[in-house]
């Protein structure tokens, strides 16, 4: 950690050496000035973290020269002390921006603890900023790249961020990513890659669940010409295909034992063979895999190999869901409502406060995908330059509580799912593919909630 710079602001020579001294104990790097304009001088020349300012002084008062410091240099915390001291003074002080105010005498014990605190209070605000402009930098590569940005500004998405930079500089180490279905997993692995070494080559991404046996060494692998009917010409595998770069492996957890196995040889050995071909072809490409089934379970339960997972799970990020983190949803709703007024060419004036609230009890199974989907309905329910108020929204909650005898007081998980599903299908007419693709969610992950919840 670096040292601290701090400047100390005080007509008395004897209070400036005397508090000069300890600092300099404390291993702090000093400056002195016993005029504000002496000061102003060091504060345009040097980097100031904290200014220990007396009230009274000459050419103007302590108050006025915190007022500058802080217009000035917004990133310096200020110290105010007084051998005058009143609590109309204090109150004043701490509103124009001081953190901590001392009264003459005091102990220099007092201050150290003082400026340790504000020392702590200065690097969790340098982590903020970094976060942010980390989030921003990312968001725009993606939003460049995709369509989509990372929004969050929550303690668990900051803990996500902070992990997908640090995996993103590694260059081969395979990525696990966990969590519900619609909490942007594929996003995440997206950045990891524009964050990392590889960004300038291609992203790869394959839905396992949708890979038939029939077809997994061709489509993975790559075949040659003639190597079986119907292969009329040589063809790349994804692995090629993403050669260099990164290769995301959804819904992993879907892929059938005889799959993984085959999967496993090739992270194994770095090297592919087409179908037809007796040459191998070597591979340099980062593996990430998501999943929104509980993998450790599924070892358990023989379905899933234990040596693939601990493969593909060398660093594991896991996507808390929508409920766990809501303090996001004020800023994704806003985000969707622009996005869907823009491309709806349409002018939305605000967001009623009783959305914000309505949202915030509400337990969003399908996590951001079921908000964004939900905010893109309310966008066209909406007039133009008109504001997103709660009738905009209550078409799903009316829909499920009347056809399902549930009340807006029932915040249980499972009712909610279940109630969707049930909706979904009859609405469909129990068509399994028509209902996955109105709850958005593949129509195997359908399959395993209908069978979860003894629906089928």
């Amino acid at each position: 950690m670096k040292r601290l710079s701090i400047l100390i602001l005080d007509d008395e020579p004897r209070v400036r050496e005397e508090i000069d001294e300890y600092l300099l104990k404390q291993s702090y790097i000093t400056y002195q000035a016993g005029r504000p304009s002496e000061a102003f001088e060091h504060l345009s020349k040097n980097e100031i973290d904290i200014a220990i300012v007396d009230i009274r002084l000459p050419e103007m008062s302590g108050l006025e020269v915190l007022e500058h410091i802080k217009k000035k240099h917004a990133t310096i915390e200020v110290i105010m002390i007084s051998g005058h001291g009143d609590m109309i003074t204090v109150i004043e002080a701490m509103r124009k921006g001081a953190t901590d105010y001392f009264q003459k005498p005091f102990r220099l014990a007092e201050l150290n603890n003082a400026i340790l605190r504000t020392e702590r209070f200065l690097d969790l605000n340098n982590k903020l900023k970094a976060y942010n402009t980390s989030l921003s930098i990312l968001s725009e590569k993606l939003y460049q790249q995709t369509g989509s940005q990372m929004i969050g500004k929550s303690e668990a998405m900051k803990t996500v961020l902070e992990l997908m930079e640090k995996v993103a500089q590694t260059d081969n180490t395979s990525v696990l990513i966990t969590g519900e279905s619609g909490t942007g997993k594929e996003l995440v692995a997206h950045g990891i890659h524009y964050m990392s070494s590889r960004s300038k080559n291609l992203f790869h991404s394959v839905n396992c669940s949708a890979i038939t046996d029939s077809l997994f060494e061709s489509e993975f692998f790559g075949h040659k010409k003639g190597s079986f009917t119907g292969a009329l010409e040589e063809r790349q595998g994804w692995f090629e295909i993403a050669n260099t770069g990164t290769l995301f492996l959804d819904e992993i957890s879907d892929m059938p034992i005889g799959q993984q196995a085959k999967l496993l040889r090739v992270l194994e050995e770095r090297k592919v063979n087409k179908v037809g071909s007796h040459h191998a072809i070597p591979i340099d490409v980062r593996v990430i895999a998501a999943s929104n089934q509980e993998l450790e379970k599924m070892l358990d339960e023989k379905k899933f190999r234990t040596d693939l997972y601990h493969r593909l799970s060398t660093f594991i990020i896991h996507i808390p869901p929508l409920r766990e983190r809501k303090q996001d949803i004020p800023a994704l709703l806003k985000h969707f409502t622009k996005d869907y007024g823009q491309k709806m060419k349409k002018q939305i004036n605000g967001i009623d406060e009783d959305v914000f609230a309505m949202l915030n009890n509400y337990y969003f199974p399908g996590n951001i995908r079921e908000l964004r989907n939900m905010v893109e309905r309310a966008v066209i329910l909406c007039d133009n330059n008109g504001t997103i108020r709660p009738q905009h929204f209550t078409l799903f909650n009316k829909m499920i509580n009347r056809e399902n005898g549930m009340t807006e007081e029932n915040f249980n998980l499972i009712d909610m799912e279940k109630a969707l599903i049930k909706r979904a299908m009859q609405k469909t007419g129990q068509n399994m593919s028509e209902a996955a693709e109105l709850l958005n969610i593949s129509w195997q992950a359908l399959d395993r909630r209908l069978k979860k919840y003894r629906l089928k």
